[in-house]
């Protein structure tokens, strides 16, 4: 990759998103030399901070993980007031042209200009309507300047070329979600009990679903600050043993031997004693 002089080391930034089998990660890197390094990360399993206790994986968390991530990072580089990105949530894809280049987030102050990473997907298929655009969805609504496009969002037509919002949106608040609620709840309790045992257990109904992701992304707003680390408790009453000699070592060593040479030899006898009896 060849780079300008007068752009010598200018990091270019990721926007990188992660699944595993618990939880969702977004994490802002960039690359040196010598190895990656993360500006700025955020989990899902941060989400019940701010009031969102079940489906921490799911369609609705990866974008609440990303809204995170995006406001985090501009609150630490103290852009957070001069971008907010969008405060409501309607599943549209806003482009703007600055000067002959393209912009998914507007810029408003010509010294401070909008936080711009790309997508790092990994090996996770790039399908439409995959949860990784969940979490970009997210990052852009927070103010982060990810090019995309909506040919990948939930609701876009491969054939008809056309892209419904309101299916994006739906998604983003879960109402996939409380939709298979209710028709578990009609069809097949036993089913329901099993699946969203979770959600009982913190009384959340298919029509609060939309209300809950909306107080979510209102304290994710409020507050996107990491959690203040838990002091470590280090026990002082601890001693390490002594270090042994060379002849300390080797008297510990023959000692074993004779142990295991005693060992094998009652064994011994014991057979001996076996066949005499035969």
């Amino acid at each position: 990759m060849c780079q300008d002089k007068c752009k010598y080391n200018s990091p270019k930034y990721r926007f990188v998103v992660r699944f595993t089998n618990t939880k969702v990660i977004c994490q802002v890197i960039y690359a040196e030399l010598t190895c990656d390094k993360v500006l700025c990360a955020a989990y899902s399993t941060e989400l019940p901070r701010y009031g969102l206790k079940v489906g921490l994986k799911n369609f609705a968390a990866a974008y609440c993980t990303g809204l995170l991530c995006a406001r985090r990072l501009l609150k630490q580089l103290g852009l957070d007031e001069t971008y907010e990105g969008n405060t409501e949530v309607t599943g549209e894809v806003v482009t703007c042209d600055h000067n002959g280049r393209m912009h998914y987030v507007e810029e408003v102050d010509d010294e401070k200009r909008p936080f711009r990473c790309n997508l790092d997907t990994g090996l996770k298929p790039t399908t439409t309507g995959s949860k990784t655009f969940a979490a970009l969805k997210g990052a852009v609504d927070g103010g982060l300047d990810i090019p995309h496009s909506e040919k990948r969002f939930a609701g876009y037509d491969r054939e008809e070329k056309s892209y419904d919002a309101e299916v994006m949106k739906d998604r983003i608040f879960g109402q996939h979600v409380a939709n298979y609620m209710t028709e578990l709840q009609e069809e097949d309790a036993t089913a329901l009990n099993k699946l969203f045992s979770s959600y009982i257990a913190e009384s959340i109904e298919p029509d609060d679903m939309e209300e809950l992701y909306e107080k979510v992304h209102e304290a994710i707003r409020e507050d996107p600050s990491p959690a203040p680390k838990a002091e470590m408790k280090i026990d002082k009453q601890y001693k390490r043993r002594a270090k042994l000699s060379y002849a300390q070592r080797k008297a510990r060593v023959a000692a074993k031997k004779a142990i295991i040479k005693e060992r094998e030899e009652a064994e011994d006898d014991d057979d001996d004693d076996e066949d005499d009896d035969e």
